[in-house]
């Protein structure tokens, strides 16, 4: 596959990026096509993602409800997509069809994976926790939850995606609801919600990694980089998971985060062969430092990161760790310069642990850009499809509809790489 997006410099040690711009304008309206262009690509990919439907008008409801996402005006609950498709007997059926029918999402969800796979490869998996705010306490999965990017608490659901990334385009295609011990230890809730006994509890680090976990041994998938930029979950405890289950990873750490150097020559004076902070590790190595030069949006304003990295070891043992020595990670930390050019005091604004330790390290940076990707189009695009507007009760429910959001957000995702994309050019 080409790697987009990304070339080396003329200057000794200098690479230069393309990433989308993550502060881009918000849209109200879905980019990137108009209803001919949806209609196309809904038909190519219905005929794909419904195959495993035993019945043809079950068939016929999934293509309903995927065009009434993606037509209907305002929040996309069900009686707004009826209201676009019909009235209200369709929304008696959208209803049950959603709510209460049989039909398993997951074959659905590993269709459009591997669909996407297919025609729009992706660089790598992000795995991102997403909260959905809720006004009332009905809605299943709906709690008390601390939203760190806020400082708050939160009447939410709280979920995990895991996303298709390039640098051109993102789509979720996976999700898990997180479910708190008051909905799995209440009797009477769990059995309004309609939650399988097969659902347990599980911190949100656990949550992410199986969310990423079930897809490869599940759906074949392709076994590419996760990456993961997620301070409500313990990044060294998602990357002990992912190594012990052989997934390479890039995944963002607190400075807080305990590590060894690999390399006994490079222990700090005073530590030994010690467990030190992440950013205590990376501060002395300050001189290791390098620009990266990358573009952000269309307007081709250039920005500028200086990074270093430094070989270290998980200090001690963690879940799911075996016994054996699992080798050297790649700790690295990035940051932006002052205005007059000189490093700033506070370098470095973020650490990631990575066990990419063979490829460049633009390689890396780079794929943390992705997580930018993700949250703009989760934006502009999975919101605007209703990927958070699920109100019902039934677990079920959710997940059934927040898998058919999904696909809607294919489509408008795909209609617009499409548009975009220069006459002649070829996919691929």
């Amino acid at each position: 596959m080409a790697r987009t997006g990304l070339r080396t410099g003329n200057a000794r040690n200098t690479v230069s990026l393309h990433v989308e711009d993550p502060e881009g304008a918000r849209h109200r309206e879905l980019p990137g096509g108009n209803t001919d262009a949806h209609d196309v690509l809904l038909t190519e990919l219905s005929s794909v993602l419904f195959a495993s439907f035993p019945r043809a008008d079950q068939r016929r409801k999934g293509v309903a409800y995927l065009r009434g996402l993606l037509r209907a005006e305002g929040r996309k609950s069900i009686r707004n997509i009826a209201r676009s498709l019909g009235g209200r007997t369709t929304e008696q059926n959208l209803h049950h069809f959603i709510s209460s029918s049989t039909w398993d999402w997951d074959p659905v969800r590993a269709a459009l994976a591997g669909y996407l796979v297919n025609i729009a490869p992706p660089r790598a998996w992000v795995v991102r926790p997403t909260v959905i705010p809720k006004a009332g306490r009905h809605s299943v999965g709906v709690g008390r939850w601390f939203v760190p990017s806020t400082g708050q608490m939160l009447n939410a659901q709280q979920a995990v995606g895991a996303w298709s990334a390039s640098s051109e385009v993102s789509m979720p295609v996976n999700w898990r609801l997180h479910l708190s011990h008051a909905w799995l230890d209440d009797a009477e809730r769990r059995s309004q919600a309609a939650i399988p006994d097969s659902v347990g509890p599980q911190t949100l680090g656990e949550c992410a990694v199986e969310t990423f976990l079930h897809m490869v041994s599940e759906w074949r998938l392709p076994l590419l980089p996760v990456v993961m930029d997620a301070p409500e979950v313990d990044g060294v405890d998602v990357a002990r998971r992912l190594r012990a289950a052989g997934v390479p990873f890039v995944v963002r750490v607190p400075g807080t985060a305990l590590l060894r150097l690999a390399a006994p020559r490079l222990a700090l004076a005073g530590h030994g062969a010690d467990a030190l902070p992440a950013t205590q590790i990376l501060g002395a190595v300050r001189e290791l430092r390098r620009p990266v030069v990358w573009t952000a949006g269309g307007a081709g304003v250039p920005l500028t990161s200086l990074v270093a990295g430094v070989r270290v070891r998980f200090s001690g043992r963690g879940p799911g760790r075996p016994a054996r020595d699992e080798g050297d990670l790649l700790l690295w930390g990035a940051g932006a310069p002052d205005k007059a050019g000189a490093p700033d005091k506070g370098w470095p604004q973020e650490l990631w642990l990575t066990s990419l330790t063979e490829q460049p390290l633009a390689e890396s940076f780079l794929l943390s850009r992705l997580t930018d990707r993700v949250d703009r189009d989760l934006v502009d695009i999975a919101d605007q499809v209703g990927i958070r507007d699920f109100a019902g009760r039934s677990f079920g429910g959710w997940h059934r509809h927040v898998t058919l959001a999904s696909a809607a957000h294919a489509v408008a995702a795909l209609a617009r790489a499409r548009s975009l994309r220069p006459r002649g050019a070829v996919a691929g």
